[in-house]
């Protein structure tokens, strides 16, 4: 009897170990048409490290000098980041993610799922940013507007869009999905279905009465806390 009920054990747990390898993949958001990947699901292939800087600043150093740069980031990157089960998975700290290829116009796609006290953000173009935090009181961030909830243009305040329309945040350990529009300046944001922004114009942040940068990559922020991010797409637009 001993040996049937530890051979009904391992069963189960080579059966348990199979469906956490399985699951991830099967539930995998599949490729929406016209969009194309920019997370792989394996690697940190076409990304490279960076922090709050002017697009407009190292975007226009020498060749060498920015392949140095990007080179250089890597480092810090593999120490803070890294693929779990088809999942990006930041522990809180070091440089932000940031595309190699720099983009327009476009909308963009992913998920993100994070922890109490983080505090997080997408930008777009190299410019903060689409805003992701803890929203409840505890966090800490009321005085900032987290009560309102993330998918704001937040450092547009006090003008339009830095405030979300409808607070759209799920519970912490669910999946959030965003759907990002950025045509020109302006910038509409979608998160869990609900409209958050309504074709703001995105502010400068670092000339707040300048033009944006024509292109930038997309740079997923971090700091505070885990946070996870997956099923990453894009489609350029016209």
């Amino acid at each position: 009897m001993p040996q049937f009920v530890g051979s009904r054990t391992m069963t189960f747990k080579t059966l348990r170990k199979l469906f956490l390898l399985v699951i991830p993949c099967c539930f995998a958001l599949a490729q929406p048409e016209g969009f194309t990947a920019l997370f792989n699901g394996k690697n940190l292939e076409g990304w490279w490290g960076l922090g709050t800087e002017n697009p407009a600043t190292w975007m226009n150093l020498r060749e060498g000098e920015l392949s140095k740069k990007k080179q250089d980031s890597l480092a810090d990157i593999k120490k803070h980041w890294h693929v779990e089960n088809g999942e990006l998975v930041n522990d809180g700290q070091g440089l932000y993610l940031t595309t190699e290829k720099n983009f327009r116009n476009f909308e963009l796609l992913l998920e993100y799922k994070t922890v109490p006290l983080a505090d997080s953000g997408i930008y777009l173009r190299g410019m903060p940013q689409v805003q992701i935090w803890d929203t409840t009181e505890a966090g800490g961030k009321w005085r900032f507007g987290a009560e309102h909830g993330s998918g704001g243009l937040w450092n547009n305040r006090p003008k339009e869009g830095w405030k979300p329309l409808i607070y759209a945040d799920n519970p912490f350990g669910e999946w959030n999905h965003f759907r990002i529009t950025m045509s020109e300046d302006r910038v509409t944001v979608i998160l869990n279905e609900k409209l958050v922004v309504d074709n703001a114009p995105m502010i400068n942040y670092w000339a707040k009465k300048g033009p944006l940068v024509e292109k930038g990559p997309i740079q997923l922020q971090t700091h505070g806390g885990e946070i996870r991010w997956k099923d990453i797409f894009i489609k350029e637009l016209e």
